[in-house]
């Protein structure tokens, strides 16, 4: 589990708190504190914070808007020296997603990821339908609207629903 830095705590609250309300744009119901990939946040004594980033998977293409989303979000609350830098080391992990998240993606629509536990990923057979609860489901395709989900189908109800995969 990711913590924060031994900063005074106000800073490091006032920082990280702005940071983890960024939003991730490709499943807007989750922050990037859910999704896990705030790593750390840092204010330093002339005020220059410097935020770090996981991407969920190298080349994500939703990091740029991310570096964005989070200047914008920091400049707001007066924070105007800020950079963010992308950690690859060690990567990410949906077992870093927050049982909030979790929960959220659920609600959205969205089957959430099993937990990896001992690191290795098993192939799901079944996934609970989003919309009826029914473990009846198949995939229909690896790849769903973004790279880290699956597009799977309920055989009961016949809904389509994405499924984030464990990583």
């Amino acid at each position: 589990m990711v913590t924060r830095v031994d900063l005074p705590p106000r800073s490091r609250s006032a920082a990280w708190d702005v940071a983890a309300t960024v939003l991730d744009p490709e499943v807007p119901v989750l922050t990037i504190e859910d999704l896990g990939i705030l790593r750390d946040v840092r204010e330093d004594l002339d005020g220059h914070v410097h935020v770090q980033i996981t991407p969920t998977y190298s080349g994500c293409p939703a990091m740029d808007a991310i570096r964005t989303d989070v200047i914008a979000a920091l400049a707001r609350e007066g924070y105007d020296d800020v950079s963010v830098e992308f950690v690859l080391a060690p990567a990410w992990t949906t077992d870093w997603m927050s049982e909030d998240g979790k929960r959220k993606l659920t609600e959205y629509g969205i089957a959430p990821p099993q937990p990896r536990g001992d690191g290795v990923v098993a192939v799901r057979l079944s996934v609970r339908c989003t919309q009826c609860g029914s473990p009846d489901t198949r995939e229909l395709s690896r790849f769903g609207s973004t790279a880290c989900k699956s597009l799977w189908v309920c055989n009961a109800c016949k809904e389509p629903f994405d499924h984030f995969k464990a990583i």
